[in-house]
C-alpha cells in the first residue's frame, strides 16, 4: 500500500470553504468566469459558440482535441516571439501539438508526471515552499526528496548555487513552480537559464509547474515576464499548466503536460491510459474557445488588471497594519504569504488564528505552517488568495482589520 501524507491545504479548503456566509480569500483562482462572460469578452462576435449542441458526446480525442493542443502550444510558445529567439532549432522552434497531453487539471498532470518518471532509487530536488503535491507525491512513490529552500533574503527566488550541494548522482528531476504558490514570487528568465544549464550538464529532467503562468502582473521595473521552461532549448524540460488559475476556469477541469522530449510524452501517455480515457468533450470545447485569440487577450487583460488592483488594496492593508503583519510583496500569481503577530512580537499560532478569524468574521484564508511548512516552518503566516472579486477582498479585509484592532493590536 502506498503511504502518502494528507494533502493539508486541500483538507483545510474542503473542510472550511463552504462555511455559510464565508468571505473566501483562500481561493487561488483568478475570479471565476461563466461561459456567458467568455462570450461577452470575445472581440470576434462571429466566433462560433464555445459549446456545440449538435456534437455527439462520445469520449472525444484521447489526448485532447487537436485544436486545444494547438492553442496550448501557442500559449507556451509566447517566449519565442522575442527577437533573440532561435526558432530554427528543434528545441526552440514552435512546440508541436503532438507534444502536449490534455489532463483533468494540473493536479492530474503533476501526479501523472511523477507516477511516470519517478520511483525508488531516484532523487528529486524540489523548491520549498510550494504546493505540497510537488514533493509529497514523489516521496510516496519511493523517491528521496531534497527541499530547495527559498529565502526571504533572495525574495523567494531559487539560488542556483544551492544546487551544487543538493544534487546527487541519482538526481532524476529538479522541480520548479513559477510563479510560486504560496509566495507569489517570480523566477526570472536568467535564473531559469542557469537552472537549465546546470541540469543539462548532468542530464537531469527539469519540471516546472506553470499553473499560474502568465500572471506576471507586478514585476519590478525593467524585469520582463519569464517564458515557459519549454522555450529555453532543453529537451528534458517538462511543463504543466491548467485553465484554473490564470484563466478563471477551474470548473472545466482542463490541464496539460508538455515537453519537447517525445519519449517523456509517450511514457506519460502510456501511463495515462490507466487513469483517463479522455477529458470531457464539453470541457475541451470551452477551453479551446477561451484560448482562442479573440477571447484569450481580453480574458488575460481582465485578470491582470484584477490582480494589480487587488494587490494594491492588499498592499495598503499590510501597510496600515504593519505593526502586526508583514510580507514580501508578490510579483505574480494570485497568492501572498502574510505573517501576523501579537503586538508585532510573537507570531500567532496560524491554524488557530485561521479558525478564530473565520469564526468571528467569516473571513477565510489558509494557515501556512501546516499547509506549506511541514508544521515546522512559516509559523504565524497565512496564505491569502487576493485575485478574487474586488468587492469580496475589500469586505474581507475590512472584517480582518476589525479583528486585528480588537485582538492583535496593543
Amino acid at each position: 500500500m502506498v503511504k502518502i501524507q494528507p494533502f493539508e491545504v486541500e483538507q483545510w479548503m474542503n473542510r472550511l470553504e463552504n462555511t455559510p456566509g464565508v468571505l473566501n480569500i483562500a481561493e487561488t483562482c483568478a475570479a471565476s468566469v461563466s461561459i456567458k462572460d467568455l462570450v461577452q469578452l470575445c472581440t470576434d462576435k462571429d466566433l462560433p459558440s464555445p459549446l456545440s449542441t449538435s456534437k455527439k458526446l462520445t469520449y472525444g480525442a484521447i489526448t485532447g482535441s487537436k485544436m486545444l493542443r494547438q492553442r496550448v502550444a501557442s500559449l507556451l510558445d509566447r517566449g519565442l516571439s522575442s527577437p533573440q529567439a532561435d526558432t530554427t532549432s528543434p528545441l526552440t522552434s514552435p512546440l508541436p501539438a503532438e507534444n502536449i497531453i490534455i489532463t483533468q487539471g494540473a493536479i492530474a498532470a503533476n501526479f501523472l508526471l511523477f507516477y511516470t518518471l519517478v520511483g525508488p532509487g531516484d532523487h528529486v530536488v524540489c523548491v520549498y515552499p510550494t504546493y505540497q503535491q510537488l514533493y509529497a507525491v514523489p516521496e510516496s512513490l519511493g523517491a528521496e526528496v531534497s527541499h530547495w529552500e527559498l529565502t526571504k533574503e533572495n525574495h523567494y527566488v531559487p539560488d542556483v548555487k544551492d544546487l551544487e550541494s543538493l544534487v546527487k548522482e541519482n538526481t532524476k528531476m529538479i522541480v520548479l513552480n513559477n510563479p510560486n504558490n504560496p509566495m507569489g514570487s517570480t523566477t526570472p528568465k536568467s535564473v531559469l537559464e542557469d537552472i537549465i544549464s546546470f541540469a543539462k550538464e548532468r542530464d537531469i529532467i527539469v519540471f516546472a509547474d506553470e499553473v499560474y503562468n502568465p500572471l506576471y502582473h507586478s514585476l519590478p521595473d525593467g524585469q520582463t515576464a519569464p517564458p515557459s521552461i519549454l522555450t529555453l532549448g532543453y529537451k528534458k524540460a517538462v511543463a504543466t499548466g491548467s485553465m484554473s488559475k490564470a484563466f478563471s476556469l477551474a470548473g472545466i477541469r482542463i490541464g496539460w503536460v508538455a515537453s519537447r522530449d517525445e519519449s517523456i510524452i509517450e511514457a506519460v501517455a502510456h501511463a495515462r491510459d490507466y487513469t483517463t480515457i479522455s477529458v470531457s468533450q464539453l470541457d475541451d470545447q470551452v477551453a479551446s474557445y477561451a484560448l482562442s485569440e479573440p477571447v484569450l487577450g481580453p480574458l488575460l487583460e481582465r485578470n491582470m488588471n484584477l490582480a494589480r488592483t487587488n494587490l494594491e488594496i492588499l498592499s495598503k492593508f499590510v501597510e496600515k497594519y504593519h505593526s502586526v503583519c508583514s510580507w514580501v510583496k508578490p510579483t505574480a500569481g494570485t497568492t501572498a504569504l502574510v505573517q501576523f503577530s501579537k503586538g508585532g512580537l510573537v507570531p500567532v499560532h496560524d491554524p488557530n488564528f485561521v479558525l478564530d478569524v473565520l469564526d468571528k468574521t467569516k473571513v477565510l484564508f489558509m494557515p501556512a505552517s501546516p499547509c506549506f511548512g511541514l508544521a515546522r516552518d512559516f509559523k504565524g503566516f497565512v496564505r491569502i488568495g487576493y485575485v478574487c472579486e474586488t468587492e469580496v477582498l475589500k469586505e474581507a479585509l475590512e472584517g480582518l482589520g476589525g479583528y486585528l484592532e480588537k485582538f492583535l493590536l496593543e
